[in-house]
């Protein structure tokens, strides 16, 4: 099993790096950019979706403003950057560190990411890992809970459902598990807001935020009922979806491992049902549920937090990344794709250690990466 382990860390170098070189390379083609952002915002345009950064380059543009017009520079590069000085078109380059060629910034940023050196973000003039470390709480607490409830309901029906496959319980269960995967979450968020969070109906949750603004002077008691009261909504939107795909994954593969010939063996030995479902049947049958793990714990983390955090004005670090790209703020983009990339990788590990510990019959030594 070292050896295993190790190759797959090793493996991760080269994964990672392909990763990180493919989105660079798409960033380099695709329109606007940092220099474009605050040249638009001299011009009197706001070229993203957000305007909530302070200092940084945004502070040195506008400090720039008083150059417009000391010198036109006739077919600039940047679209709008006519009668900017070129000095200060220069200047912001520097800044945002466009004065070097593509292939040395790359490097520089491998070299600096190695050791987990961020920088600083454009327009926020904060270290994106302090950035990182303030919106990861949100987005950690929606994943965990997400991941915890649709596990712990999915499992115990998916079992229920392959056991009384056929039945009407199966059939009506089955129709409202599809229709709740057949509505989006973000869709059903909002109508959650109409319904119970001051919409058009009853206000009996809140709207904004993870805790209340008096959440410091509450007791300890308190703070639990206000964290759980803020989050429910949040939650039971996320979890809809992910409840619905591990109900069916988890009941197809009960019924897969309940049709195999060790089970008929196992009941004519006299064993009981409870025994053979869950001394056998289910050890077999939990593996490739665990093997979904990782996505379902990503996805909740990240993608599936975006649309979620902006509904419910939480400030996590799926709305920053989203905020992010908007605002062409590179250093955070990069940076949330580097630590999800990795988490993604060293998760997937995890879930491999964890069915040899399921099931030891398991060897991953002899297998090749």
């Amino acid at each position: 099993m070292g050896a295993y382990i190790a190759r797959r860390l090793l493996l991760m170098i080269p994964t990672i790096l392909g990763i990180m070189l493919v989105s660079f390379v798409i960033v380099q083609f695709a329109p606007g950019g940092p220099v474009e952002r605050v040249i638009a915002q001299l011009q009197g345009f706001d070229m993203g979706a957000t305007s909530r950064f302070s200092g940084g380059g945004a502070e040195t543009g506008h400090g720039g403003a008083a150059q417009i017009g000391q010198g036109a520079e006739i077919g600039s590069k940047y679209r709008g950057a006519q009668g900017l000085d070129p000095k200060f078109i220069a200047e912001l380059e520097k800044q945002f560190g466009f004065d070097k060629p593509a292939w040395e910034r790359f490097l520089l940023m491998v070299k600096n990411y190695a050791v987990f050196d961020f920088g600083r973000s454009y327009f926020r003039d904060e270290s994106v890992l302090k950035l990182i470390g303030e919106k990861l709480p949100v987005s950690m607490s929606l994943g965990l809970w997400m991941t915890l409830i649709s596990y712990s309901i999915s499992i115990p029906l998916g079992i229920a459902k392959a056991v009384r496959d056929g039945t009407r319980f199966d059939a009506w269960t089955s129709n409202v598990i599809i229709v709740g995967y057949a509505i989006p979450s973000f869709l059903f968020a909002m109508l959650l807001i109409v319904l119970f969070a001051g919409g058009s109906f009853w206000q009996i949750f809140p709207l904004r935020g993870l805790t209340s603004d008096n959440f410091d002077q509450l007791s300890w008691p308190a703070r639990i009922g206000d964290y759980l009261w803020h989050i429910a909504l949040p939650v039971l939107s996320m979890t809809l979806g992910a409840f619905a795909t591990q109900t069916f994954l988890t009941k197809n593969s009960f019924l897969d491992e309940i049709r195999k010939q060790y089970v008929m063996t196992a009941r004519m030995k006299g064993l009981t049902e409870n025994r053979v479902l869950y001394g056998h049947v289910f050890r077999n049958a939990m593996l490739i549920v665990i093997a979904g793990f990782p996505g379902a714990f990503v996805h909740a983390f990240l993608t599936g937090s975006v649309l979620i955090e902006t509904i419910f004005s939480l400030d996590g670090l799926g709305y920053l990344s989203f905020e992010s790209i908007v605002n062409r703020d590179y250093p955070i983009v990069f940076a949330d794709l580097y630590i999800f990339a990795l988490l993604g990788l060293v998760v997937n590990l995890i879930s491999d250690l964890t069915y040899t510990w399921i099931d030891p019959r398991i060897d991953f030594e002899t297998r090749e990466v």
